[in-house]
Formats: structure tokens, C-alpha cells, sequence
């Protein structure tokens, strides 16, 4: 987790210092620089915590999820071909993203954090706080006892659906399992329930990799059919977008035509412009030579 909240900053401190974002990766805040804040609010956290729009493209996000589940189903049960999971094969490239074939019950894999559970209060923490990342903190939040959180829109609604269609639904964080109680508590308190850990709670310590996810995905697809991934990261869905790509190289690699194929067709993804790997990139990075304009009409000093 060190190495990764380490390259986040790197790579992300002038967009940083740009976009007044606060980072995290994982589930940890890391301290921004000089945030733009809008009414003393980050603007990432005002869009994510408290705009319609994130409404919006939370529940437009859920209900595309349900439909293409329960058209899976359909299909899983009328076509002759065996169909693919959304988890990727271990020899998987992302110009080859092979997928694994799918056998056994029908289960859906959620990331945790902005993805099904927004951390309202711990984000509030950090905002007023201006704090960083402090390890010992993100603990604390961790072992609360949930108040401070509310379930991500559209997700209670989505969950009872899948559930109710036969679907088992996974989560799949990014958490400490040795806090893996409150984590139960926390989805359950929030209407997001049942979790229980080692069957369809799995987090950081229950499977090789540390903040890596493929080798957890990879135990939960050797149990279920994995019909979905959900996340609010690149990495809810495969490891190699992690691999050492810079911001421009994982862009890229997200709309390569092999990968996008599978936005929206197995992949969801939730809005997050509060912290993560996302928020990385220098000038060069976000904005190419050939997508600058410069005011012909500025004042020339």
C-alpha cells in the first residue's frame, strides 16, 4: 500500500496542485496540495458527497449492471456456448484481456469504498483536517462503527435485485481482513448485507499480492461464475492497469478495442474524483501537444 499511495503522489502532484483533488489509493487519503475547495469543500468530495450529478451516475451505473445481468442470465441459460466471467485469465494482457470460462453459481464482485459504501464521515475527517494518509487513522475509520457512512446510490436497490435473481453477491476490498467484523457491520448497517468473510467478504491479507486484487479474484472465480465487476478503480478489475503504466499509458490502456469492449459488457465503473490512481498525470499527461489552445485574445504581460 506504501509503494502505491508513494507512485500516486509522484505522478499526480502537479495535476494535483492543479485540480485541488484530494488522493488516496486504495481506501486512504494522501494529502493534497494547496486543494481547490469550493465553499471550503474539495471539489471532488462536493461532486462525489454531495452533488446530483454523482446521484445520477451512481444509479444510471447500478441499473445498467442489473440489466446486463439479468440478460446474462438469460442467455447463460438458452446458449449452447459455455460464456465467459468478467475475471481475467492469469495469462491475460490487456491487449488480450483473455477472459476465464464460467462454471458454477452466478455471483456478482463489488469493490467496497465509493463503490457500494461511501465514506461520508472519514472524508469529512480529512476535509476539515486538511490531513494526509496516516495508516493508524485509516485503521480507526475502519473499526468505527459505521455511522459516518451511507450506501453509494442505486446500490441497495441493485444488491436486492441481483440477489433476488439468484446471484450471489461478493465483495471484494481492499480493507484489513483483520478487521473484517466491522466491515460486516458496516455493510449490513448501510442496507448492503449479508457479508461474511471468506465466503462473500474477501479483503487485503486473505490472498497473495497485499493492495493487488487479481489473486483474490482469482479465488473467488474458482468459486463462483463471476458475471460482473464493480469498482471505482482501475484496479477493481485487473491488476496489470497497475503494472508500472504511467497516467497517458493507462488511459490508453483503458480504451484500447479489446479492453473497452468490456466497459458496461461485465465492467461497471462508479464515479470517484476524490482519491485513487486516477488522480495522477502531469501537463504533458492531460493535456497533449495537440489538445492546447492558448487565448488568442489574453493580455500579453
Amino acid at each position: 500500500m506504501v509503494g502505491r499511495v508513494t507512485r500516486a503522489l509522484t505522478l499526480g502532484t502537479a495535476a494535483l496542485a492543479l485540480s485541488g483533488c484530494v488522493v488516496a489509493v486504495g481506501n486512504q487519503s494522501a494529502a493534497p496540495v494547496a486543494p481547490a475547495t469550493v465553499a471550503g469543500v474539495p471539489a471532488g468530495m462536493q461532486y462525489l458527497y454531495g452533488s446530483g450529478e454523482a446521484v445520477a451516475a451512481s444509479r444510471q451505473a447500478y441499473a445498467a449492471l442489473v440489466r446486463y445481468v439479468q440478460q446474462y442470465q438469460r442467455d447463460r441459460t438458452t446458449l449452447r456456448r459455455m460464456p465467459l466471467q468478467a475475471v481475467l485469465a492469469s495469462n491475460a494482457t490487456l491487449a488480450m484481456p483473455t477472459q476465464l470460462p464460467c462454471t458454477g453459481k452466478s455471483a456478482v464482485v463489488f469493490d467496497v469504498d465509493e463503490t457500494v459504501l461511501l465514506n461520508t464521515g472519514y472524508e469529512y475527517s480529512d476535509a476539515r483536517g486538511g490531513l494526509s494518509y496516516d495508516a493508524a487513522r485509516w485503521e480507526r475509520w475502519e473499526r468505527s462503527d459505521g455511522r459516518a457512512t451511507r450506501a453509494v446510490p442505486g446500490a441497495i436497490e441493485a444488491l436486492a435485485q441481483l440477489r433476488a435473481a439468484g446471484v450471489t453477491v461478493v465483495f471484494n476490498s481492499n480493507r484489513n481482513a483483520t478487521t473484517a467484523s466491522y466491515t460486516e457491520a458496516a455493510l449490513n448497517r448501510a442496507g448492503l448485507g449479508p457479508a461474511k468473510h471468506g465466503e462473500t467478504l474477501f479483503l487485503k491479507g486473505d490472498a497473495p499480492g497485499g493492495s493487488g486484487k487479481d489473486a483474490r479474484r482469482a479465488l473467488i472465480a474458482s468459486k463462483f461464475c463471476v458475471v460482473a465487476l464493480v469498482g471505482d478503480q482501475l484496479g477493481d478489475f485487473s491488476d496489470l492497469f497497475n503494472a508500472g503504466l504511467k497516467p497517458a499509458e493507462r488511459r490508453s490502456a483503458a480504451d484500447m478495442l479489446a479492453v473497452s469492449d468490456l466497459w458496461g459488457n461485465g465492467w461497471f465503473v462508479l464515479p470517484n474524483p476524490v482519491y485513487g490512481t486516477a488522480l495522477a498525470g502531469d501537463f504533458d499527461d492531460v493535456f497533449p501537444n495537440d489538445l492546447r489552445w492558448s487565448d488568442p485574445g489574453a493580455r500579453k504581460e
